[in-house]
């Protein structure tokens, strides 16, 4: 994943697994202010399969998925479930 995105670019998206299960939509993106190092795409609206995940949660409750986890930005942005336990 080389291909330079802007964050912008990737707002609204929805967040699927590679299996095609819905997490929820990309609200931001969190990253080091130092290293520019991209940390989490922070989601919205969790889906009930989100839900019963064990995934890090930010203050009011969206989803902070490592930014480790993403194996493509397109139409959505696929995440490996396995890569965010």
């Amino acid at each position: 994943m080389n291909e330079k995105k802007l964050a912008r670019d990737i707002l609204n998206k929805l967040v699927v697994t590679k299996e095609g299960k819905r997490l929820g939509l990309v609200k931001d993106v969190t990253f080091e202010t130092r290293s520019g190092e991209l940390i989490h795409i922070v989601a919205s609206s969790p889906t009930q399969h989100a839900q019963s995940l064990n995934i890090e949660r930010g203050k009011g409750g969206e989803l902070l998925i490592p930014f480790s986890s993403i194996l493509a930005i397109g139409d959505f942005v696929v995440v490996s479930e396995e890569e965010m336990r």
